[in-house]
């Protein structure tokens, strides 16, 4: 099972995301894209929000980019936290999404993958900004044709969404 997550910023998609997880009843892999840098102490302390939630049975992998390289070999549930900062991991944000998708659907256990709704969001003012806010929007698109669910999370609510017909 594939399970797409998508939220705005503190929406609530993590928490909705770890609980779908937690409920599996299988090991859980969270992998997290976000890699520290520097001294942000605003991401650091985002980043250990992330980790304080997670059950200490969980194993966590920080995969940076190499993102579909480390979910086709695991096994159990899989956490991807998210696809936002995955795709910001690459300066010119050239995903491959075909191959994250075939990672997931060549696994035997569950992934569950968060990732930002950029939709709903303001007009980017730079180039940069319009350019990540496009690629996301289109892996999002390829990762909902493969899920098999994909909720949308707003102020900690969660709505399923339909496939389009």
């Amino acid at each position: 099972m594939i399970v797409l997550v998508l939220g705005g910023a503190r929406s609530g998609k993590s928490v909705v995301a770890e609980r779908r997880a937690a409920d599996s009843g299988t090991a859980v892999t969270y992998l997290a894209t976000a890699v520290p840098a520097g001294d942000d102490a605003d991401f650091a302390a985002r980043i250990a929000a992330h980790q304080a939630r997670r059950p200490p049975t969980w194993s966590t992998v920080e995969v940076g980019a190499a993102l579909a390289e480390h979910l086709r070999d695991l096994d159990g549930t899989a956490l991807v936290d998210s696809l936002g900062t995955w795709v910001a991991n690459y300066e010119d944000f050239e995903v491959d999404g075909r191959a994250l998708v075939d990672a997931m659907t060549g696994r035997s256990g569950d992934t569950i993958v968060v990732s930002e709704e950029v939709g709903l969001g303001v007009h980017p003012s730079s180039e940069a900004g319009r350019r990540f806010r496009d690629v996301l929007g289109a892996l999002n698109q390829v990762v909902a044709e493969a899920a098999d669910d994909v909720l949308l999370v707003v102020a900690g609510r969660v709505l399923p969404l339909e496939r389009s017909r």
